[in-house]
């Protein structure tokens, strides 16, 4: 396997993984979850945390799980990658926030079918991380 498919896979690796661990501290809406750092960095995690903790503040915990369909838009440098830019069209239809307190729904809007980029960097030590991700509104792709 090439550096390039190394990195690649890689970086793939580690968009999936930010988001399962994202999912999982969501659950609770555990905004201070050891597990949020293992595939997120910098901005994204700090975003992450973010979020999970207004879910938090205001009560509210998410259950369900997206729909992930990334791939890889670009990679540079092109032959020893550290840098990945991942395209995804993710599908919130069932992963939406609840009220910790009784459980109704609290999401005014269904979820459904976001256009989420991101950006994935090889660390010090080798891992990847996801440092950086937008998510566009329902309807984006």
């Amino acid at each position: 396997m090439s550096a390039s498919d190394k990195a690649k896979n890689g970086a793939l690796a580690a968009y999936r993984g930010m988001w399962q661990d994202f999912v999982e501290a969501g659950r609770t809406s555990d905004w201070q979850s050891a597990k949020l750092g293992q595939h997120a960095t910098g901005v994204a995690l700090t975003n992450l945390s973010r979020g999970l903790y207004a879910d938090h503040y205001n009560g509210l915990v998410t259950k369900g799980e997206p729909v992930l369909n990334p791939s890889v838009s670009s990679a540079e440098p092109a032959t020893d990658p550290n840098k990945v830019i991942v395209s995804d069209c993710g599908d919130s239809t069932n992963w939406l926030k609840y009220r910790a307190d009784n459980g109704q729904l609290s999401d005014k809007e269904l979820g459904g079918r976001q256009a989420i980029n991101a950006i994935v960097e090889k660390q010090a030590d080798g891992s990847w991380k996801v440092s950086d991700f937008g998510v566009h509104d329902v309807g984006t792709c």
